[in-house]
Formats: C-alpha cells, sequence, structure tokens
C-alpha cells in the first residue's frame, strides 16, 4: 500500500452487507484509504478486536467466518503519485518468521486467508503444480508464496534482507510547553541544504555474505513495528528449565525425531502446553511412535481452548489429539506409560538433573514422571530489546512486558499510531492480531494516517507561498 497500490470498490462488486455496501456506494470514486474508517467499520463483527481488521477483511474475503467465499468486492489500482517512500527491515526474506518454521505441518488458516491483494494463493499454488488435497497450505508453501508476493509487485527494492536492528530511539522530546517551540534536533543534507528532522534513529548492522557486520543508521519520520511474537518462547520459570533435555522450539524436536535420536526410547516425551504447537509436537510424537505425557494448566471443557474454535471438518487432526486431551487422562494408579498420557489442569513444578520431572495438580497432589526430553511450548513473546525497556511503556499495561494477548501494544484503533509514541505504529500480533487475514487492517489504518499527514504538509507548504519550501 505504500508503495501505491491503493483499493477501490470494484464496478461490478455487490457485497452481501447490504449496510455495508452502501456506505461503499457513497463514495465509490475514492479509494477506500481516502474514506473515514470509522465510519465504514461501524457495526461490523468479527475475530478481531480491532475494527478497521474485521472491515478490510470483510472487504477481502465477505462472509468468510460462516463458510462462503464470495470474491472479493476491491480491486486495486497502482497509483505511483501515491508512493510513500519507505524502506523494510528484515532479518530474512519477505515472508519473516514463515521462513524459520516447519515445512510439513498444515496452517491453521486457509491458504485463501494467507493471500495478500492482487495474487489468488490457490492461482499462485496451481502454477507450482502443488497437488492440492487441502485448502490449506504449509509454512513452506507461504513462505514462498509471500517472497514471490514482492518481485511480482515489483516491491522488492523496498526490502533490506538480512538486517539486525540494536536499538530504536528519539533523539529529541517535544516540549512540556508547546508555547516553547520544538526541541527537536536537526541536521542538514550537505547536497540539498535541506533540515532533515532526527523524529527517529535506527541503528543497526547488516550481515554480509562473508559473515561480516556492516553498521548503518537510519533518520526515519515514522517507524512501524511489525515484528510478530515468533521471537522469544515463553518460559515456565521453574527450576531445571535450562538443562540441556528441556526445549522451547518444537524445531529441536524435529530435528531429534529426524535424527533418529529419540528412536526405540520407553521414557516418554513430555509436551507442556495446550496450544495449537503443543498439539503439532503430539501429532509428531505419536506419528513417530514414541510415548507422549501431555500437561497443561486449562480444563479439558474450558471454553478458551483453541480447539473449542476450529470446525472438526477442516481441522481433523487438531480434533483428534483434543478427543485424547479429554479421554486418555491419566490414572494415579498407573506407573505404565500407553501411547499417550494426558494432565490437564497439571503444573511442571521442577525439572531434575536425571532427567525426571515433578508435576502438581490444582488439588495439590505431586507426581514424578522419568522422561526422556521435554518441550515447554506455551507461546511467544515479541521480542523489542530495541526499544527503550523493551517497549513496555507502549503497553496497555505499561507495568508489564509487552504480550500479544494480555498486554498488546496500545494503539489508535483507527489509525494504528501508538497511544504513547507519536510516529509510532504497530501491526499484527503486537497489537492482537494474530492472522493474516487481519493483520492487512493494520496496514491500511497506517497508508490513510500517513497519507492524510502527506496531504496536510503539502497543503501548509502551499499556503505557506515559499517556492523553497521542504516537505
Amino acid at each position: 500500500m505504500l508503495s501505491g497500490y491503493r483499493p477501490y470498490l470494484s464496478p461490478e462488486a455487490l457485497h452481501p452487507n447490504p449496510v455495508l455496501h452502501s456506505k461503499l456506494e457513497e463514495a465509490r470514486h475514492l479509494s477506500i484509504p481516502e474514506q473515514d474508517l470509522e465510519y465504514l467499520s461501524e457495526g461490523l463483527e468479527g475475530r478481531s478486536s480491532n475494527p478497521v481488521a474485521v472491515l478490510f477483511d470483510t472487504l477481502l474475503h465477505p462472509n468468510a467466518d460462516i463458510g462462503y467465499e464470495y470474491p472479493s468486492v476491491l480491486e486495486w489500482k497502482l497509483e505511483e503519485e501515491h508512493y510513500i517512500p519507505h524502506i523494510v527491515l528484515g532479518k530474512g526474506p519477505p515472508g519473516g518468521a514463515w521462513h524459520d518454521m516447519e515445512g510439513s505441518i498444515l496452517t491453521l488458516s486457509l491458504g485463501d486467508w494467507m493471500e495478500l491483494p492482487g495474487l489468488k494463493f490457490k492461482d499462485w499454488a496451481m502454477g507450482k503444480r502443488r497437488n492440492v488435497k487441502s485448502d490449506r497450505a504449509t509454512p513452506a508453501e507461504v513462505a514462498s508464496y509471500y517472497k514471490h508476493y514482492v518481485k511480482l509487485k515489483g516491491i522488492k527494492r523496498n526490502f533490506i534482507d538480512n538486517t539486525y536492528i540494536d536499538s530504536v530511539t528519539r533523539p529529541y522530546r517535544e516540549p512540556d510547553n508547546p508555547a516553547d517551540g520544538p526541541c527537536e534536533e536537526t541536521c542538514i543534507d550537505k547536497e540539498s541544504g535541506s533540515v532533515l528532522k532526527k523524529n527517529w534513529e535506527i541503528r543497526g548492522y547488516r550481515k554480509a555474505v562473508d559473515g561480516s557486520h556492516q553498521l548503518f543508521t537510519l533518520f526515519a519520520e515514522n517507524v512501524v513495528l511489525a515484528t510478530g511474537t515468533f521471537d522469544a518462547p515463553a518460559r515456565l520459570e521453574v527450576h531445571g528449565e535450562n538443562l540441556p533435555y528441556v526445549s522451547h522450539s518444537i524445531a529441536e524436536f524435529e530435528e531429534a525425531v529426524g535424527k533418529g535420536s529419540l528412536s526405540g526410547v520407553v521414557d516418554p516425551v513430555l509436551i507442556v502446553g495446550a496450544g495449537l504447537t503443543a498439539a503439532d509436537a503430539v501429532l509428531c510424537a505419536l506419528n513417530n511412535n514414541i510415548p507422549v505425557i501431555h500437561t497443561f494448566r486449562r480444563r479439558c471443557n474450558d471454553p478458551n481452548l483453541i480447539f473449542k474454535q476450529l470446525p472438526k471438518k477442516l481441522y481433523p487432526e487438531y480434533h483428534k489429539v483434543y478427543h485424547m486431551m479429554c479421554t486418555q487422562v491419566s490414572s494415579a494408579a498407573s506407573n505404565l506409560y500407553p501411547p499417550y498420557t494426558s494432565y490437564p489442569e497439571h503444573v511442571v513444578l521442577s525439572f531434575k538433573p536425571d532427567k525426571k520431572c515433578v508435576l502438581q495438580s490444582t488439588s495439590g497432589l505431586k507426581k514424578v514422571v522419568k522422561i526422556s526430553m521435554a518441550l515447554v511450548l506455551i507461546g511467544s513473546h515479541p521480542n523489542l530489546f530495541f526499544l527503550k525497556e523493551q517497549g513496555q511503556s507502549l503497553g496497555h499495561h505499561p507495568d508489564q512486558p509487552i504480550t500479544c494477548k494480555g498486554n498488546p501494544v496500545e494503539v489508535d484503533p483507527y489509525t494504528y499510531e501508538s497511544c504513547k509514541e507519536p510516529n509510532l505504529f504497530a501491526l499484527g500480533p503486537l497489537v492482537g492480531d494474530n492472522f493474516i487475514r487481519f493483520l492487512k487492517g493494520g496496514a491500511l489504518a497506517i497508508r490513510r494516517c500517513l497519507e492524510l499527514r502527506q496531504k496536510k504538509t503539502r497543503h501548509r507548504i502551499v499556503e505557506s507561498g515559499s517556492e523553497d519550501g521542504v516537505s
């Protein structure tokens, strides 16, 4: 969107929501970023707490949550005069964390929900001669799709790979008394003589092919945080969690399985967690004849369990795990380990050097289990180490670390600008939108906000009557 691709209501479009369609018709000649997003979002409901995320999703995938496959009501036009200069810094290629995920599991979302505007995922997959047995995709396919998308849309020049950020800071602060005028530091561009504002200063390095580090410093008027939540695995914070047999990565487990390190083992693998990654680990272990002890804090009938939100027809493998969680519950009298044993409403108290783990139930009963490996898969947290105090002040609860569920970055719902730091934006899991479907709404809101500010700046320059004004 920053590259000038703008969505309009398609001429033949008829949105199934008559109220929304009527609103869209009122300003059919305007692109969506030029319209009042709060007005368009009013009254819409969806699986995101961010109204613009719900709006943009229903424009791209009308009535998707109730099983319909209506086409998008948008058409996209490349209008290069609306290009907003930007760069995207990332540790890896376009696609981010998708390149680091295990490549054979299926994504939670349907393939169509992973797609970006202007390139249908199904069409791309058919072109790859993919044997489409499921409407869901593998992370490897999603990563490849995003990488191809950037090339196809001609926006690769904006992406700089192999970059690592050390700090994002504000070299100045606005004055306490506005009458004092701005107290920002400035510098002069030697070629043009223009005054440049040091709004945000970004320091880091780029890793070269030979492994050397090329340091850089950038100045930016606006910064968008789009780092996701894949970087820092959540920890139990119990004694023995740093022992070598305890892992926080399903990739490490799969690597051990692939090498045959766990083949023929008698002692089970302990899997901690009740989310989809834990379920993937359970499936991986059982498919390789590795016995499993599965422990989690929640009740089996807890309505907040993710399995309760997944249709059985689309996600049979996850419902298989959920069924086992509810039915193959451990018996205190049994010391024999079947292929799978469930310990609901249990917590880990400690890990011992001899590969024994102490579990405790909600009633206080303790049990020691002998295991071959422990997998702690209880989610992950964003890693905002490059911000002051790791960005903690940006959350809804400034006294707590940023987490995607409990304490996301607090932003204006219609611009995605931080409520605590002007000119700092966030989208995706950082603001609670963990699905690709919904993070795209953040991009729309940010695009609209920057475009409006750009127009105001131009207007001020024209009104000043100065021919040497600098924007």
